[in-house]
């Protein structure tokens, strides 16, 4: 039993080192749900000779770089939809919500397609932002490792 206990505490530690640098966007996370982080740059004179292109906020753009870079990252995030019939945003969430320790390569998935995805479909940093996707993650993360280790300090 102790062993086990000591698995997890070891665990969680390296899951909460892996966590820690994104948890300070949170509350821009939260602030932004269920509003567009993005906006069509059309400048002076670009009409003639370009297509507009979207221009996204910087405190996403810094999130999406630190999130790319974290041991977070999974990059068969396709495998974690097809396994687990994720089809919505409605699918995602209830599948956050329930999720526990066992369910952590889940919830690297789903985090992994917006930001790895959005470098193909850059229109998925602000879906994941605007559907709070990235913050219901995080936030479930956090829960997770709580519940294991002490709390956070942010």
């Amino acid at each position: 039993m102790e062993q086990n206990v000591e698995y997890m505490q070891r665990i969680m530690a390296e899951n909460k080192k892996a966590v820690m640098p994104l948890l300070r966007y949170l509350p821009w996370l939260e602030q932004n749900e269920r509003r567009s982080v993005s906006s069509n740059y059309g400048g002076q004179g670009i009409e003639g000779h370009s297509v507009p292109f979207p221009v996204y906020d910087g405190t996403l753009m810094q999130f999406v770089k630190e999130a790319a870079k974290s041991p977070l990252m999974e990059r068969n995030y396709q495998y974690v939809y097809s396994r687990n019939h994720l089809r919505t945003h409605g699918d995602e969430r209830k599948l956050i919500a329930r999720a526990t320790w066992r369910d952590w390569d889940i919830l690297r998935g789903i985090l992994s397609k917006y930001v790895l995805g959005g470098r193909v479909k850059a229109v998925l940093w602000n879906e994941a932002v605007t559907e709070g996707i990235f913050c219901l993650v995080l936030e479930r993360m956090k829960e997770i490792i709580e519940y294991w280790d002490k709390p956070f300090q942010v």
